[in-house]
């Protein structure tokens, strides 16, 4: 096979390529059930940012190990509760969380993806402005021969193009399963390996933004990188199988199979996280009835520790009250409290349980 991309749709030498096999279409359907079972429970379960976050961080942290960036989640915990952390893994995992939530303030203001928005989540991931590649990448090779199988494009302007192309594709509403497209769209942008650097994270932040460009999620809550973590090899092996073998079948369904997975086990933390926020509250109005509202336990939940500051800016209470707040959610076992410097940081061990399984 012409190892030179195409451009899409997808096509071989002897025309369009059928995306709508038997077996393709019945695990679009069955994706589609999981995936619907999942929106539909987040859209019924109170305080549903709340539970974002948590799923947001196991995203961010698989999808950089992924690119063996290598962190715990300790390691993030501790660089969450520093505002002045800017070193390492745990840096880039935040960074990567950061760039999500920013590709979703961008469809939800322009409802498109384009080129330029690919390139603002980007920047973010890496940190800075080195843009659209103007040199050639990385070349995929046979392991086991050394043989170059694929050679991304390697000028700034087939690049450019070919995003212009993969930017339409995302775009143009046509007949083919929303689905289907995801997988084309993340083997596309994979070859077309725009930047230096990057290209893997950014990729699996289209993976998500697209769902919900597409209305097949509200939030970002499909984690879709531990799939692909967990079955590296096959991921890698199918992407060269389409580069190699045109075949796209298999690529297809390899993705379908984790939206279905993912699905599954994100609704599965939701429901934790949800089923401790129910317990959390009960437990305060039995035993600390005089502080319970709804605002406190919104901040507990929002991230994996909280500050006297947290409290104090969000209530509209003294720093003395939001003190004592926190002692006596300690006191009950609702939250640990470490020191960090001159400061209280007080953690949610429920919820940073949860995610750490």
């Amino acid at each position: 096979m012409d190892d030179k991309l195409r451009m899409l749709p997808p096509q071989n030498e002897n025309g369009q390529v059928n995306l709508e096999t038997v077996q393709i279409m019945r695990a679009v359907s069955k994706a589609h059930r999981r995936l619907a079972e999942l929106k539909g429970y987040a859209e019924i379960v109170p305080n549903k940012n709340i539970l974002i976050n948590a799923i947001t961080l196991n995203e961010a942290k698989d999808s950089s190990e992924i690119e063996n960036i290598i962190t715990t989640h300790d390691e993030l915990f501790e660089a969450m509760s520093d505002e002045k952390y800017h070193r390492g893994a745990p840096k880039e995992v935040l960074n990567y969380k950061e760039a999500l939530w920013h590709g979703m303030h961008l469809i939800e203001e322009r409802g498109i993806l384009t080129t330029n928005m690919v390139v603002e989540i980007q920047e973010i991931i890496e940190g800075n402005n080195a843009g659209v590649r103007k040199q050639s990448g990385t070349v995929l090779k046979n392991e086991r021969t050394g043989e170059v199988v694929y050679r991304p494009p390697e000028t700034e302007s087939e690049i450019r193009e070919l995003m212009g192309n993969l930017e339409e594709y995302i775009n143009t509403e046509d007949e083919i399963d929303d689905l289907i497209k995801l997988a084309v769209i993340h083997y596309q942008f994979e070859s077309i390996h725009p930047f230096y650097d990057g290209n893997g994270r950014t990729g699996r932040i289209i993976n998500i933004v697209y769902l919900v460009l597409k209305d097949l999620l509200d939030t970002p809550i499909l984690y879709l990188s531990k799939y692909i973590m967990e079955n590296k090899q096959d991921y890698y092996k199918l992407l060269q199988n389409v580069h190699t073998n045109g075949d796209w079948e298999a690529w297809i369904i390899y993705m379908l199979r984790g939206v279905c997975e993912m699905s599954e086990e994100s609704l599965s933390i939701l429901q934790r996280i949800n089923e401790l926020i129910e317990e959390t509250t009960d437990l305060i109005k039995q035993k600390a009835s005089k502080i319970y509202s709804r605002e406190l336990v919104e901040i507990i939940f929002k991230e994996f520790y909280t500050r006297i500051s947290n409290v104090e800016k969000t209530l509209g209470v003294t720093r003395k009250t939001a003190s004592n707040y926190l002692n006596e959610l300690v006191e009950i076992g609702v939250l640990e409290v470490e020191s960090k410097g001159r400061e209280k940081i007080f953690i949610n061990k429920g919820l940073l349980e949860i995610v750490k399984d």
